[in-house]
Formats: structure tokens, sequence, C-alpha cells
């Protein structure tokens, strides 16, 4: 346990330069103290590690000190080649990257361990876009991620569902999420997101930017995608629901709604029972969600969206009887 604990430390030393005691030890889930002894043990060893005094301090490895560290578990190595899936990595013009840093990675593994990792690339594919999408290819997206890795700021061309935008824009970040491309980008000191297929136009400045030391890209996602699914469900809707529709809300629902519905426990004499569901913010977006229930949902408060659906649901009735199938196949 010591071992693997040591060699976790140099390795966390060799990959992120100077790192606090207190890091090290939330990382190997073990006390600061047990820490002190294990670097203790390591510079007794011989490997250079030393102590930066100070708010900014911690331990740092010898500048230039390089060990090479071939200890694989046969788990580590299946999950470095399934983080190298293909998809994504082409996307960003680094297919050809990804390729050769696994090859080098499989020479580098010892031979019990090259056959375990190969399977990982056999047995699972990653397919990005919801069911029945399609992954978008935006045609700026090689050279946005250009930017982000030298920290260049670009200037882009939007088209917004409101209007064409320009924006001079420093690029913090790229995410995949369900097959399409969003960079997190900062415009006037403030974050931003912007779909990568409605870019325009994009050109590279010659500048350069500095990435904002706090910046977590992975907690910026997380806050912005509940922020718009809050802005796109602010209303709740009293709803009456069928056992199948209670079913059908469950599956068809995305899953900011499921999770924030609340089913009442009790059981009218029909075996119905009452839910507060989330909806949209416009009354006609409300109605368009709650339609897809068809006749197992009973929309009960607002009462302008349970007038809105009695609206919808007599104006489609009207339609299918004024035209009924026989006459239009007469016609055609």
């Amino acid at each position: 346990m010591r071992a693997s604990r040591l060699l976790s430390i140099l390795t966390t030393l060799q990959a992120r330069g100077r790192v606090t005691a207190p890091e090290l030890a939330d990382a190997c889930e073990v006390s600061v103290r047990t820490i002190y002894r294990d670097v203790d043990a390591l510079a007794a060893a011989g490997v250079p590690v030393y102590a930066d005094r100070g708010a900014d301090g911690g331990y740092r490895l010898l500048d230039g000190y390089r060990v090479r560290l071939n200890g694989f578990s046969p788990p580590e190595a299946e999950a470095l080649f399934l983080s190298g899936l293909p998809g994504p990595a082409a996307a960003l013009g680094l297919d050809a990257a990804m390729v050769a840093a696994q090859n080098k990675l499989m020479a580098a593994l010892p031979q019990n361990l090259r056959q375990t990792a190969g399977r990982m690339q056999e047995r699972f594919h990653l397919d990005a876009p919801g069911w029945f999408g399609e992954t978008e290819e935006p045609k700026h997206l090689r050279a946005i991620a250009g930017a982000l890795l030298r920290e260049s700021p670009i200037k882009i061309r939007y088209q917004s569902w409101r209007a064409e935008k320009q924006r001079r824009v420093a690029p913090l970040g790229l995410v995949l999420k369900g097959g399409s491309w969003y960079l997190a980008g900062s415009v006037d000191g403030s974050v931003r997101t912007y779909r990568v297929a409605r870019i325009l136009d994009c050109s590279v400045l010659d500048a350069r930017v500095e990435r904002p030391a706090d910046f977590d890209l992975a907690a910026y996602w997380q806050a912005a995608t509940l922020r718009l699914e809050a802005e796109l469900h602010p209303q709740v809707a009293k709803v009456r629901l069928s056992p199948f529709g209670i079913k059908l809300l469950d599956a068809l629902s995305q899953p900011y709604v499921r999770s924030r519905t609340r089913i009442d426990e009790a059981v009218d004499a029909e075996g119905w029972r009452i839910a507060h569901v989330p909806v949209g913010k416009t009354v006609w977006h409300a109605a368009a969600e709650l339609l897809r229930l068809g006749p197992e949902a009973e929309v009960l408060e607002p009462a302008e969206l349970r007038e809105k659906m009695v609206e919808l649901t007599q104006a489609m009735a009207t339609r299918y009887r004024q035209r009924p199938v026989r006459a239009m196949a007469r016609k055609a």
C-alpha cells in the first residue's frame, strides 16, 4: 500500500510541478502527517524532492528531474486506452496525435498488459449524439481548438436565435454535449457559451490571453446547464396522471424535469395521482410538452395552461373530423 502511495506522490509531482501537502493528502486519502513521512522516505531514497516555503509553497521535484514509470496496473492501462476514443479526437484534429500516443504507450507497456489494453479499443465505442440525432461537424472547430491550446483570442461572427452578432472571445474550453460542440469563452470579463455550429466566421487573432487561474471548465459547464434548464422550465403545472401517464412522463421527460417532478402518494378512485411538473416558460411550450402524454394526463393548474390544452385538443379534433382519411384518399 505504501509503495503504491509513494509512486502516486512521485507521479503527481512529476505531472503537476509544485503540489502542497494537503493536496497530496486529499489525493492519496491519508493525513498530512503521513505525506510528510512519505516525502521524507522519497528523499532518503535519493529522489530530489524539495519543499518551497511561503504562501505559494509546496513540494516539487528538482528542475529537469524525470523518472520512467511504467508500473501500470491492468485497470490503469485499460482506462488509458478507453480515454482515447477516436471520434472527439478526430473532430479536434488530434486523431493522428492520438494514434501516435497510443502506439508509444503500447510499446511502453509490459507484454502481459498489451493484450488487455488493446481489448478496450475492440470492445468499447462512443456514440456521442442522442438517439435520432447526428454529430455536428462545425466548420471552425479545429481553428477554435488550436486557439484554445495556444491561448489566443478569436473573433467570431455568431448566429444566435435572436440575431447575428460579432464577438471577440478568449476561449476557455470546449465541451461535447449530445453530439454538439460548445465553446466556453470570456467576453468583456464574463464567461459565455456559444454553440460552435452557429459560428459563421472565425479568425484567430495574433495576441495572447491569460486564462483565469480559478476557471474550472467542468464546474462552469455543470452550473451553466443547470441554469439553462431552470430558465427553460420556470413554471410548475399541477397535472393529474393515470398509471400509464406516470410511465410516459418518466420516459419522455428531460432529466431536469424528471428529477424535479413531485408525484403525490394519494391515489384517487380511478387510480390516478397528482403530479407537480416543471414546464416551459410560455403557455404554448408548456402545452406542447404535456400534449405528448395524450389522454393519460389532465392539466389542473394553472388555469391558462388548462385553457390552452382545451383550445389545442379541440382544434385537433375539429381538424381530424373535417378532413377524414377517406375524403383525402379520393382527392389524391
